[in-house]
C-alpha cells in the first residue's frame, strides 16, 4: 500500500498515523498574527519525512519549513498509549532548541484525529486543537491548528498543512 491508500481507522490504535509514513511535500498556510483578528495569511513550502519509532507505538517526522522570515527545521514526536487509547504529540523547533512544546493529546474516531492541549500565547491562556484528516478529494493528509481563548467555545484556525507524496530525493527541498 502507498501512503494515500491506508484507510482511516474507526477507533484509535497504534496504526492511526500509518497514512503519514513516508516522504511528503507540504504546502503551508499560516495566519500572520494569532488571536488579534488578523485575516492575512502567509503561504510557503516545506517537506517532511515520517518514520515509525518505539516498535510501531509511535512515529517521528523531520520537517523543513521555508517560512517567509527564514527557513528552519523541526521535529514532531507522536506516541500511542494502548492502555488509554490516546496519542500524545510533541513539537521541537530548531528556533527554540531547548523548548519542547506542551503535548496535544487525543485520538482518532471515524478517521478524524482530534488532539487538544492547554497552553499559553503571549501570556494569555489558550486551548490548542490539532485536526488530522484525509482530504477526501485527493486521499492525502491535512493538518490544521486552531486556538481558542474561550475554552473551546470558538476557534481561530491559524495554520493548515496539505501534504502530497514525494520521494526524498525528488522533493527539491532539504528533507531526507
Amino acid at each position: 500500500m502507498t501512503q494515500a491508500q491506508h484507510p482511516p481507522t474507526d477507533s484509535s490504535c497504534a496504526a492511526d498515523f500509518d497514512f503519514l509514513i513516508g516522504n511528503w511535500r507540504v504546502q503551508h498556510r499560516r495566519l500572520q498574527t494569532r488571536l488579534v483578528g488578523c485575516t492575512s495569511w502567509d503561504t510557503f513550502e516545506g517537506c517532511t519525512s515520517v518514520r515509525k519509532v518505539l516498535g510501531g507505538q509511535g512515529n517521528t517526522d523531520d520537517n523543513w519549513l521555508d517560512l517567509p522570515g527564514g527557513a528552519y527545521r523541526a521535529r514532531t514526536l507522536r506516541s500511542f498509549d494502548a492502555g488509554s487509547g490516546l496519542w500524545s504529540i510533541w513539537w521541537l523547533d530548531s528556533r527554540h532548541p531547548g523548548q519542547l512544546d506542551v503535548p496535544v493529546v487525543g485520538r482518532f474516531e471515524a478517521g478524524l484525529g482530534s488532539f487538544f492541549a492547554e497552553d499559553s500565547l503571549n501570556g494569555q491562556d489558550i486551548r490548542v486543537r490539532f485536526l488530522w484528516t484525509q482530504r477526501s478529494d485527493l486521499g492525502q493528509p491535512r493538518w490544521e491548528q486552531a486556538f481558542s481563548i474561550d475554552g473551546g467555545a470558538s476557534w481561530e484556525n491559524n495554520w493548515v498543512m496539505d501534504f502530497s507524496p514525494a520521494l526524498a530525493d525528488q522533493t527539491g527541498l532539504p528533507c531526507a
